[in-house]
């Protein structure tokens, strides 16, 4: 695994899940100081021990049991793709060839020196997504 250089997803570390939204066809979730993270491919959340997929029965609610959590380390490397850890689980996007929608995987934007990271398929954290 090739860890990827000052990523902008350790930025979240210590801050708190505000919101998750699911919107139309992706999920945002937005943390207390106003940072956003758009997933473009559904990720796979862990919460208390049980991993659940889009589509999974109870998907939503593990997601949803993600609010107030504080983050507390995240990981970006090639092979596992983005990893947010929390007390109660963790958030991992990392989807197949055939769960790409877009030209987008992951966006994250929200911060007040304007930074923003996209992610997409064949580059960088995702280029085993080619």
């Amino acid at each position: 695994m090739d860890p990827v250089e000052e990523s902008l997803l350790a930025r979240l570390v210590g801050l708190e899940v505000a919101s998750v939204a699911f919107v139309r066809d992706y999920l945002e979730l937005e943390f207390g100081s106003g940072a956003r993270l758009f997933c473009y491919a559904w990720p796979t959340v862990e919460v208390g021990g049980t991993t659940r997929r889009f589509g999974d029965v109870g998907y939503r609610d593990a997601l949803c049991a993600l609010i107030d959590q504080v983050v507390l380390s995240t990981d970006e490397a090639v092979g596992i793709g983005l990893l947010v850890r929390f007390g109660v689980g963790a958030l991992s996007i990392h989807p197949t060839l055939d769960e790409l929608e877009g030209p987008e995987i992951a966006m994250l934007s929200g911060f007040a020196d304007q930074a923003l990271e996209v992610w997409r398929p064949g580059e960088h954290t995702f280029a085993d997504l080619e």
